[in-house]
């Protein structure tokens, strides 16, 4: 391997976050909203898209291997990633707006259009997620700039988030003409996904146009996909930051794919006077959506400093530490708790904040170890287990709450029952609470601390500038 250069320009640090300002925007529409919509406004038991969700999201994320192996072995003058931004940008806007759209066919048509589109939306999403995700171990070779790095994408990939999610509610109601009829909720649930979707699209066509690929191959060896899978397969740092991954996204998918149901039918936000700020009306399920946004920013901001002083691995067990507590504590909140249900989101959003950037860098880490004792440098298909277990964890998560909504015996519309609405209380506490857990417990036997790292990059340099020579 070789780099050009190690010295990374402002908009080019812009340039790489906006990919995932692009993509988080619908990462947290279907994290948030999407069981909701297909739930109350698309018109689906909650059981049956429980199990759509596993299904799909089970196969998509056996997808992204597919997707990390094409793109180790792509050749442009582009680079190897790139181009997978270039093109797939505007499918993924596309398939996405369609997502949210409510087509006028029979229950069963409803089904199988539910499970098309959203089938294609997650394989887009792997198409261009895998490769930018990829695009940060070939940026640059050295682990603090790739920090930087992380903290950048994680940065704008929350400010995009916190912009969709606190203008989606009011989008709806506009696109809507402020009605509450069925038919024109739809409506306006379709245009205000089709106005984020172009959005998203301007965003990675920008990051394809403002980022460069700087660790290149040298082209004397290439090595086989077999070599490759036996290479991840036997890469123990990967199988536990696999397993930290998907507990955490658990944790994170079903707090908030449960946040709305929460607010409607436990705080029944819609007997409560709406929030205005600046002549718009809010609803406080979007406001805290959005504050939970804004803390997962400070949390990446936070993530740099605290794991130069303390590690990624202490820093990432002590802030799913904290934010088991803060989970636990949410059951005991009254519907009139409002403020105190604000305090918590915003203290265990700024705990989940930091660990993302932190399992980024870490999984460059892994390549760089992988390459050190193989020779092979399979970048694509290492980052794409980490996009894996972003859908493994979302998939179980998601699945699970459809089904145990089902279990309490929800019904959507319908004013719920005692049993009903404690099970939504364990959504945002016990339930998360395990996945965080279970992701410490992972975590605790990563074996590529700092100290570690240092010792791996000077070797790899040592034996880069060796062929290069």
């Amino acid at each position: 391997m070789k780099h050009k250069t190690d010295n990374i320009s402002l908009r080019e640090k812009i340039g790489y976050g906006l990919g995932d300002a692009a993509s988080s925007m619908f990462w947290k529409l279907f994290g948030m909203y999407l069981m909701f919509f297909y739930t109350d406004i698309f018109g689906m038991e909650a059981k049956a898209v429980g199990t759509m969700f596993l299904v799909t999201r089970v196969w998509d994320s056996l997808f992204d291997p597919v997707v990390g192996v094409l793109a180790d072995r792509t050749r442009s003058r582009w680079g190897k990633f790139r181009p997978f931004i270039l093109y797939i940008a505007v499918p993924f806007g596309a398939i996405g707006a369609l997502t949210f759209f409510t087509p006028d066919v029979s229950p069963t048509g409803k089904i199988f259009y539910a499970y098309l589109t959203y089938s294609l939306m997650m394989m887009v999403y792997s198409a261009i997620n895998v490769p930018y995700a990829s695009l940060l171990g070939v940026i640059s070779p050295l682990p603090k700039v790739r920090n930087v790095l992380a903290t950048f994408r994680m940065t704008f990939a929350y400010i995009g988030s916190f912009v969709t999610l606190l203008l989606f509610n009011p989008l709806i109601a506009i696109f809507s003409n402020h009605a509450s009829d069925l038919l024109s909720l739809q409506r306006g649930w379709f245009y205000a996904a089709l106005l984020i979707a172009t959005f998203s699209t301007i965003l990675f066509l920008l990051c394809f146009y403002w980022t460069n690929e700087r660790v290149v191959e040298d082209g004397q060896h290439r090595s086989t996909l077999k070599e490759d899978m036996g290479d991840l397969l036997k890469n123990r740092p990967w199988w536990i930051l696999l397993g930290a991954g998907v507990a955490a996204l658990v944790f994170n998918s079903i707090r908030d794919g449960a946040a709305l149901y929460y607010f409607k039918y436990y705080v029944q936000e819609q007997d409560l006077d709406r929030i205005v700020f600046f002549h718009i009306p809010f609803m406080r399920s979007g406001l805290y959506l959005a504050l939970g946004q804004a803390a997962n920013i400070v949390g990446v901001v936070l993530a740099a400093p605290l794991s130069n002083r303390i590690g990624k691995k202490n820093t990432y067990m002590g802030a799913m530490g904290a934010a088991t507590v803060g989970s636990i504590l949410f059951y005991w909140l009254s519907k009139g708790d409002l403020m105190l249900m604000f305090t918590l989101q915003m203290l265990i959003s700024i705990c989940a904040g930091s660990i993302f950037p932190l399992l980024w860098s870490m999984y460059a880490d892994c390549a760089d170890y992988s390459e050190l004792r193989t020779g092979n440098r399979a970048t694509g298909l290492i980052f794409s287990s980490s996009s894996m277990s972003q859908k493994l964890g979302w998939a179980f998560g998601t699945a699970l709450t459809g089904w145990l909504l089902g279990y309490f015996g929800f019904q959507a519309n319908q004013q719920q029952t005692v049993e009903t609405l404690n099970g939504i209380r364990m959504f945002l506490s016990f339930f998360p609470a395990i996945g965080t857990v279970l992701s410490v417990i992972f975590i605790f036997f990563y074996p590529l601390d700092e100290k570690r790292m240092e010792t791996v990059t000077s070797e790899l340099a040592r034996k880069r500038g060796t062929r290069d020579r």
